[in-house]
């Protein structure tokens, strides 16, 4: 058992794995668990990493024969003497680490992962993969003395494929995970959301054939109810493989000949088909089939589309009947992380007479959007292109493509997600707006069946309201935040607000509300009561529903989350308190206002 942290130098320890293009549906694979208890050490000067000359280790080259070098190197590896996991406390994998220990609980920068497990594949032509569902935010990661790549952005998924380093005893997984905001992220510095590190959803072996199936999509064709088309894409085809297609409820069967590991696309043809709805979530099971595996998802077919103020869902305008939810439980005060914690929050939505959420601020676990597949709710799936980042550095600009590209990855065979979003509250430039129409394009390009949009903002002039951002010509709704009576704005008068909305598109408040104290009670006009926070509901539904093309809102927010920048003594403490629920589970009087509405909405559009 190797009881230090070891560090082997490049030059002496040549890469044996490479990330590769990412896996999908890793819920039906053939996968191990790495979930559990892992050892860490905290490391804040990254000690472990850089040399006294801050120099990585891993990336030191032959001719550098420091003194250090000299003097520290035995056996090609480099002992540190004051790291020991076998001596360190664990935390729990998938979790933060700040709401399990509360010496953790501000705590940003670097802690060491340590996993040791055994494994030996079941047939030795196969491959294995090591996979991430996310870790937040930058984490660097090692097998045996080897290192396997770096991943950046904290909320979705990367692999790597560790065949020729896997051994039968004592694997011992290491994963440096550094969670420093920094001004060129995706997000940036400043959010008004918890930063919670560590490798906060699940890690898996995955096993595959030599040749298996990496990736593909199944889903109705833009604008058709009886097309089903996408791709199939193979990894490591050797010579010319048979793919099948088969969903047996619909009796298709479709047969793919795949020669290359490119994509190969597909058009079926049925007329049998049954739409996914949030009043009937129908799922088919979909198997696709080569010579070495079967792989099974469940997947709903539906279309949605925009004509001119509508948002047409199987071809039917529909209201938007939302609520925004981060991936918090509150009642743990930590990141949401499990298919418990998904049934919590949209469960709550549900009883609210919600049929779709906004999940904000980035990509939520897998768990939310297949449990909103099975409960029927559309789904708002949101990057973490939030406020003021560095629109003028190209890094950032592929880092954002990056993440876009694996949430949309991970999540396009889910009939759930209607809308792809590109950022929130961004400050209008001419730099910000490149930077989201590249955003636009790289989706449209992965992914033309959605809709696209961005939460924006509005401005006064006049005493009206104007929404005319530049960035609403690439957007298929008009969305934006506004906060009327609570950062401005009379409530009295909020019912007669004036609108001036510059395209003749659907529009979608993306976010509106106010904060309150669970449990304190007193007249409308003190702010923090559950009575004002009523209040501002009451007047801004009405005022909401006189707002042209208005076609669905996603107030803010369900629940109270933790955010540094809320500190109000005895009020806030930590919490934002927007939430119409509380951090202990309790329903606000403006959960009911808005339930009540809900409704109203439904009976209209039934």
């Amino acid at each position: 058992m190797q009881r230090k942290l070891i560090l082997y130098f490049l030059f002496l320890f040549p890469f044996l794995a490479h990330s590769q293009g990412l896996i999908t549906n890793t819920f039906n694979r053939n996968t191990t668990t790495l979930d559990g208890t892992w050892n860490y050490i905290v490391d804040p000067y990254e000690t472990g990493y850089y040399n006294y000359r801050y120099e990585p280790y891993d990336q030191l080259k032959e001719k550098n024969n420091s003194a250090f070098y000299n003097n520290y190197h035995t056996d090609n590896k480099l002992e540190l003497v004051e790291y020991d996991f076998d001596k360190s406390p664990t935390l729990l994998v998938p979790r933060d680490w700040n709401s399990q220990d509360e010496k953790l609980f501000y705590y940003e920068g670097t802690i060491w992962y340590r996993k040791s497990f055994d494994y030996e594949l079941s047939n030795s032509t196969n491959r294995l993969f090591l996979y991430f569902g996310a870790a937040n935010y930058k984490a660097e990661v090692y097998l045996n003395g080897t290192k396997l790549g770096v991943h950046e952005g904290g909320f979705t998924p990367f692999n790597f494929e560790i065949t020729s380093i896997i051994q039968p005893k004592d694997n011992y997984l290491v994963v440096k995970v550094d969670d420093k905001r920094i001004k060129e992220g995706i997000p940036t510095i400043n959010t008004d959301w918890w930063n919670y590190g560590g490798i906060t959803r699940d890690v898996k072996l995955i096993e595959e054939p030599s040749t298996f199936i990496q990736d593909y999509e199944v889903q109705l064709s833009k604008g058709s109810t009886n097309t089903l088309s996408g791709f199939v894409k193979l990894n490591n085809v050797t010579k010319e493989e048979k793919v099948t297609i088969s969903i047996p409820e619909l009796k298709i069967s479709k047969i793919l000949a795949v020669t290359a590991d490119e994509k190969v696309s597909f058009e079926i043809s049925s007329k049998k088909i049954q739409l996914w709805s949030p009043e009937s979530p129908k799922l088919y099971a979909v198997y696709i089939k080569t010579t070495q595996e079967t792989l099974e998802d469940q997947i709903g077919f539906r279309t949605i589309q925009t004509e001119g103020p509508q948002i047409m869902l199987n071809n039917k305008p529909i209201f938007l009947r939302g609520i925004s939810i981060h991936e918090e439980n509150p009642m743990r005060g930590g990141r949401a992380y499990n298919e418990a914690d998904a049934l919590v929050l949209l469960n709550w939505a549900k009883e609210l007479g919600c049929n779709y959420v906004r999940l904000a601020h980035y990509p939520h676990n897998e768990y939310m959007v297949r449990m909103a597949d099975k409960m029927g709710l559309m789904v708002w799936e949101e990057i973490p292109v939030y406020w003021t980042v560095d629109f003028s550095n190209q890094n950032t600009l592929k880092n954002a493509e990056n993440q876009l590209t694996e949430a949309i990855t991970r999540d396009i065979n889910r009939a759930s997600i209607i809308i792809w979003s590109m950022a929130n509250e961004t400050p209008p430039s001419e730099t910000r707006n490149n930077f989201l129409i590249e955003l636009v394009k790289k989706t449209k390009s992965l992914d033309d069946t959605r809709l696209v949009s961005a939460a924006l903002e509005k401005h006064s002039k006049d005493g009206v309201n104007i929404v005319d951002d530049a960035i609403g010509k690439y957007m298929d709704i008009v969305a934006f935040n506004q906060y009327t009576g609570w950062y401005g704005g009379s409530l009295e008068k909020a019912p007669d607000a004036k609108w001036d909305i510059k395209y003749n598109k659907p529009v979608v408040i993306s976010e509106f509300g106010g904060g309150a104290l669970q449990g304190l009670h007193g007249t409308i006009n003190e702010r923090w009561t559950e009575e004002y926070q009523e209040y501002l509901y009451q007047q801004n539904l009405k005022m909401i529903e006189k707002i042209p093309n208005i076609s669905g809102m996603s107030p803010w927010i369900l629940a109270d989350f933790r955010s540094p920048k809320r500190v109000l003594p005895n009020i806030q403490d930590g919490w934002n308190r927007k939430g119409l629920i509380s951090n202990n589970g309790v329903k606000k009087k403006a959960f009911y206002t808005l339930q009540n509405f809900y409704k109203k909405i439904k009976k209209e559009y039934e």
